[in-house]
């Protein structure tokens, strides 16, 4: 067992539980609470607080500490790298409060939506042999669609090593195998797979972070590229579920035209559908965004032939 798989079992042990919120929720529920350390377990891997050495056990302790993944923070007080969250019955590893840095491995609200779009929409493909989640982040679409789909075998692909790092311990706390591959898309991805999902990077991002900048289209040019990637990639009969954020232009949706147009060309059926007609709203302040009027969570379904 690694450290990281040792730190997860630790946690579950412990019955540890923490719903992941956005950004924006996070910084003003820490700000009501300016000046403390973390008093439990959730403070520390959810809310990502300072804490005293003596608040962890050792169980927790040492494995965060073989991993290197906890700092000193000052006048005594140590900070964890990473969070932990529940979703799916299952914890997974992703990065602490704020993640300003390139390689963060994000984890929120998206992941939870992401999920919920897996469960609707998987039982109606059938049977699958070869499951790819391409941007995979902490492995969270990958391995809650794996426990949907027996003996689909699961590849877990991502740009970020450090990404990679924990979807493995993630997938491997959950009872699953899985490759896992260091690709931008499918790049590095060989064949045997009917099935891919995604949930790409879709802002605008001034500073370049890989976990969230989706290029031009205010953010979807990556989404878009994956889904052509995708189509070209799968056989007959094989499918890609997507789960995006589209940016809303004087009531019309740019993506969805995009999407439909290549899907035609390779020869897909799409069903689309927006899942939350507002999420993020606090990037309409920017001026990437000056003309958008909401940013919408959407989903694909694209099935060839």
């Amino acid at each position: 067992m690694t450290p990281l798989q040792a730190l997860l079992a630790a946690a579950r042990a412990r019955d540890y539980s923490f719903t992941t919120v956005t950004p924006e929720t996070h910084r003003r529920v820490l700000a009501r609470r300016e000046g403390e350390t973390a008093k439990d377990l959730r403070d520390v891997f959810g809310w990502s607080m300072n804490f005293e050495r003596d608040l962890l056990p050792d169980d927790l302790w040492e494995p965060l500490r073989a991993a290197d993944l906890v700092e000193e923070a000052g006048q005594g007080l140590w900070h964890s790298r990473l969070r932990i969250s529940s979703a799916a019955e299952t914890l997974f590893l992703h990065s602490a409060f704020p993640t300003d840095d390139p390689n963060s491995v994000f984890f929120g609200p998206d992941s939870y939506r992401f999920i919920a779009f897996l469960e609707a929409e998987l039982p109606a493909l059938g049977p699958r042999r070869g499951l790819v989640d391409i941007g995979s982040g902490s492995g969270v679409g990958g391995i809650a669609a794996t426990r949907l789909l027996p003996g689909a075998r699961l590849t877990l692909a991502d740009i970020n090593p450090f990404a990679l790092r924990l979807a493995s311990a993630n997938a491997a706390a959950a009872g699953l195998e899985a490759e896992v591959i260091e690709s931008a898309g499918l790049e590095s991805v060989a064949g045997g797979f009917d099935l891919v999902i995604a949930n790409p990077p879709f802002v605008m991002d001034e500073s370049g972070r890989t976990y969230r900048d989706g290029g031009d289209m205010h953010g979807l040019r990556l989404s878009l590229d994956w889904a052509d990637e995708a189509m070209r990639r799968l056989p007959d009969g094989g499918a890609m579920l997507l789960y995006t954020g589209s940016a809303i232009v004087s009531g019309r949706d740019g993506f969805r035209q995009a999407l439909a147009d290549s899907a035609t060309v390779r020869g897909f059926s799409l069903r689309y559908s927006e899942l939350d007609p507002d999420i993020f709203g606090e990037l309409l302040e920017e001026p990437a965004y000056r003309d958008v009027e909401r940013i919408a969570a959407v989903g694909a379904v694209l099935v060839k032939g």
